[in-house]
């Protein structure tokens, strides 16, 4: 148990049982992380911060607030600008490779495909150096993959000098996109950027850095975690759920027939995507960011509402299943239905997005623990132990 200690005077922070076994690791500590952190109550929150006093800053203060365990200040932030700028344009032979790529496969697969080739042309050979100059192009890279793969048009030329959610809003150059896209962008990205040490996505890249792999390919490895639709899928497929009871429902401000339908919908098997949380016991603060939002840049937009009502109704008949440990709406209840409002209609970018901002946090935990964990040591290669359970060995 928690807390307790053994013989030796170190703190057991777990006791394995057999029982704890093939259960994906869940709440195993396996690790420390000075970064971000998300509790039951308290929700995320990166350096010590609630990430709901972190949502409407400049994303590039928080950039360094990830990576340099501090807020800057003005010169500290104009410093790190400066840092940024400096790392330059995306390698043309990234682009020219995107160009090769497959328009049907999904952009989640072209992120891999684009991370794997920044490491070819791109790489350092340095944890600290790649993360600053990954986290500099990405946008670059993402707002080609969507230009290339949708036929909007050639990849337009950055502007790193708007900011890093500007640049990448001029580079997406999105057809109908909304004025309100950037703002909107902005606070995304922020609520994105980390998540704790052990999502999956996140241990994924740290393990595979474990290994010395370099930043891309940790990173690209950390992508391939996100990509399942159990993990960095969750908003589109939440923005499907939403679009899938507006067909139902005539006026999506009409509680009583939005209750209806989510208590119909759970008494025939039915699933609320966008709500539960593996670890947060409230409703996640990045989800109440989101609907505070929504109602400046998307209150009269029809699937907002529906997603509002929703809140309600699907909190109110959850908690009537005393099995449901969360009944509150996590991240994905309403981003996917304000990036649509805002003009990026088509789901299947959604993770990719996601992706760009995560990103930046998994970067971050990936130089501390190469570069600053243990004394300066860096983590040791993961290397888990199984309990075989086969046959028994002959002789």
């Amino acid at each position: 148990m928690a807390g307790d200690a053994n013989t030796d005077g170190k703190e057991v922070l777990f006791t394995i049982t057999r029982d704890h076994l093939d259960t994906g690791l869940r709440g195993f500590p396996v690790g420390t992380c000075p970064i971000s952190d998300v509790d039951p109550i308290k929700g995320l929150s990166y350096g010590g911060i609630p990430i709901a006093e972190l949502a409407h800053l400049d994303p590039e203060e928080v950039i360094h607030l990830l990576l340099r365990k501090e807020l800057p200040d003005a010169a500290k932030l104009a410093v790190f600008h400066g840092e940024l700028l400096g790392q330059g344009p995306l390698n043309p032979g990234v682009l020219k490779l995107l160009e090769s790529f497959p328009r049907k496969g999904h952009p989640m697969k072209w992120l891999l495909g684009g991370l794997v080739a920044m490491g070819m042309f791109e790489n350092a050979g340095d944890y600290r150096k790649d993360c600053l100059r990954v986290i500099a192009q990405l946008p670059e890279l993402v707002a080609a993959i969507f230009r290339i793969r949708s036929g909007w048009g050639a990849p337009i030329a950055p502007k790193p000098e708007l900011g890093w959610v500007e640049n990448f809003v001029h580079m997406l150059g999105a057809p109908g996109a909304s004025p309100d896209l950037t703002r909107l962008l902005r606070v995304f990205m922020i609520l994105h950027f980390d998540h704790g040490g052990g999502n999956l996505s996140t241990f994924v890249g740290k393990a595979v850095a474990s290994g010395h792999e370099d930043m891309y390919g940790s990173l690209a490895g950390a992508m391939a975690g996100l990509a399942g639709p159990l993990h960095g899928m969750a908003n589109q497929e939440c923005l499907r759920f939403v679009k899938e009871v507006a067909a139902e429902i005539k006026d999506p401000t009409d509680l009583e027939e939005v209750s209806k339908y989510v208590e119909n919908r759970l008494a025939t098997g039915g699933v609320l995507f966008g709500f539960g949380h593996a670890v947060l016991r409230v409703e996640d603060p990045r989800a109440t960011v989101q609907y505070a939002l929504g109602e400046e840049i998307a209150q009269n937009d029809g699937l907002f509402r529906l997603a509002v009502s929703l809140r309600t109704a699907g909190v109110e008949a959850l908690k009537k299943r005393p099995k449901v440990s969360n009944p509150y709406p996590n991240v994905d209840a309403v981003s996917g239905t304000l990036l649509n409002a805002c003009g990026l209609t088509d789901e299947t970018y959604y993770t990719v997005l996601f992706g760009l901002s995560r990103c930046v946090g998994i970067a971050s935990q990936i130089v501390w623990e190469r570069t600053e964990a243990r004394g300066g040591k860096g983590m040791p290669i993961v290397r888990p132990k199984y309990v075989y359970t086969g046959p028994a060995v002959k002789g």
